[in-house]
């Protein structure tokens, strides 16, 4: 899966978890969303995990500053 597909997937997952609306980039944050909140980031990763067949732990939760970093360790996982 290239990071295009990745990233297209990861839109779709956050438009559907969080907000129709929201556009990614690697910069967002859950501050720049009003919607993103505690709630709706545990949904967020749930969604991407079972999307994408994989799991964080809690370790690289917690490395998860943006969006970019997010897609970081979803392609890691994906190709380890």
């Amino acid at each position: 899966m290239s990071g295009d597909e990745i990233r297209d997937e990861l839109q779709a997952i956050f438009r559907d978890v969080i907000d129709d609306e929201v556009v990614i980039t690697d910069e967002l944050t859950a501050n720049d969303v009003e919607r993103w909140d505690s709630l709706a980031h545990i949904n967020l990763i749930y969604a991407i995990e079972d999307q994408f067949g994989i799991e964080f732990t809690q370790a690289e939760m917690a490395d998860m500053a943006n969006v970019g970093e997010l897609q970081r360790h979803v392609v890691r996982k994906l190709a380890g």
